[in-house]
């Protein structure tokens, strides 16, 4: 019998729907993947045409896999402080983190945005493992005050250079103020919202949180589409062709339980405060890892041969092997065609010894074994100043300086709740 190049994704109860799965549904989605057992919207049937989009105008993405665990309580802050390997001392309220969760061995569980929305009131917003099972049995049998459950929230992204448009004439200028990685809540049309200057992207953008996402779900998704009409917005899936491209971590994918924080590289150690004085959970395994050194790598790859595909295509079923004369030594686990650099781009999980710039190896692609060479990792915009950038100064310019500018987009104001404005240099999001 002949392989089916396409299976369906059946669609029915026990997969649990996105507060707004009914309503990106209407525009056509093309292939769904299942995320934190929730079906998740992977691209519209153009993914280069919407990596494109979200370049040059503005993008509605549905991210309600994004699962939000709610911790609240009287130890909130020492519980949630356990559970991440950053120093949450160094976080306001209503500041974001991308943190890490490992566990005994220094194996990364998640790596979710966290929001601190009051002193002792988090969220985590999720990447793609059971967090919520993991934090109860953290605090079961503790001496932990806590009240952990995932919260009736779900964040939908506003991205690419128009959404600063699409968001001032929904929320008014004040969201222009929120500086990256910081929030605000708003009241719109009778929904209660968090907005975050945080994305997927590496791009400009925001994600907007509705509260009773069950309710409100699908008329938040009716309300930003309808604002962003006179700019051409286009419903997207995360962009992973971008993604590979600013360098950002997919959870399953390039960090598993059985990646620790070290080998990632590329300025993710920092994110492992091994120098505060609360305890965190994997706090020794990561000192002994940090002292001794790992044994890998993460790295920048440019790959040979026959354009890839856009990773959320179905083209990359499993990891591409690497090799050195012959004998497998590592695995390209995000790979794909960068249209802007006109290149094939991945990255790649090798030993220490093969990771300098200019090694040269063999990787496995779906057309055969190609040559490689370990290049810089982020491809594009290594510093963030894209996602980073002011808003109060204007207009976002449209696509990076060097791009191949081609295949465009497609075709009563919030009331600000506090004004929490401020900024921190973070490394690019996971997920998705």
């Amino acid at each position: 019998m002949p392989i089916n190049p396409t299976p369906q994704v059946l669609l029915y109860p026990r997969i649990r729907k996105s507060p707004f799965f009914h309503a990106s549904r209407q525009h056509g989605v093309a292939m769904y993947s299942v995320y934190n057992r929730t079906y998740h919207a992977r691209n519209y049937g153009d993914p280069i045409g919407e990596y494109w989009a979200l370049l040059t105008g503005v993008t509605l993405w549905d991210v309600g896999v994004e699962r939000q665990i709610e911790i609240t309580g009287p130890d909130a802050f020492d519980f949630t402080n356990y559970l991440v390997t950053r120093d949450l001392s160094r976080c306001d309220v209503g500041q974001c983190k991308y943190v890490f969760l490992t566990d005994d061995d220094g194996g990364i569980l998640n790596d979710p945005v966290l929001l601190r929305l009051g002193e002792n009131h988090f969220w985590l917003s999720l990447a793609d493992s059971d967090i919520l099972l993991w934090a109860r049995g953290v605090a079961h049998g503790s001496d932990f005050d806590v009240q952990i459950h995932e919260a009736d929230v779900g964040p939908v992204q506003v991205q690419g250079p128009k959404s600063v448009d699409v968001m001032s004439d929904l929320f008014g200028p004040s969201v222009l103020e929120i500086d990256y990685y910081r929030l605000r809540e708003y009241e719109l049309d009778g929904m209660h919202l968090v907005v975050s200057r945080t994305g997927y992207s590496g791009e400009a953008g925001f994600e907007i949180y509705v509260k009773n996402a069950s309710r409100d779900g699908v008329r938040l998704w009716e309300r930003v589409w309808e604002a962003g009409r006179p700019y051409d917005m286009r419903p997207i899936g995360p962009c992973h062709i971008r993604r590979i491209e600013a360098g950002m971590l997919a959870h399953g994918a390039d960090i598993t339980f059985g990646t620790n924080p070290f080998e990632i590289g590329m300025g993710y150690d920092w994110m492992v405060n091994l120098d505060q004085d609360a305890d965190f959970i994997g706090r020794a395994a990561l000192q002994r890892i940090k002292d001794e050194g790992v044994h890998r790598r993460m790295v920048g790859v440019e790959i040979a041969g026959e354009r890839l595909g856009s990773y959320v295509d179905g083209s990359m079923i499993e990891p591409f092997e690497v090799s050195v004369d012959g004998a497998v030594v590592g695995e390209v686990t995000s790979a794909c065609w960068s249209p802007r650099l006109e290149k094939n781009i991945g990255l790649a999980m090798l030993p220490v010894e093969l990771g300098e710039v200019g090694t040269e190896v063999a990787v496995t692609t779906p057309a055969g074994r190609v040559s490689a060479v370990v290049v810089p990792k982020p491809f594009v915009d290594p510093t963030k100043e894209r996602p980073k950038q002011s808003l109060r100064l204007g207009g976002v310019d449209a696509v990076p300086a060097g791009a191949s500018a081609q295949n465009g987009a497609n075709g009563a104001n919030g009331a600000p709740v506090g004004d929490r404005s401020s900024s921190e240099a973070a490394p690019a999001l996971s997920g998705h």
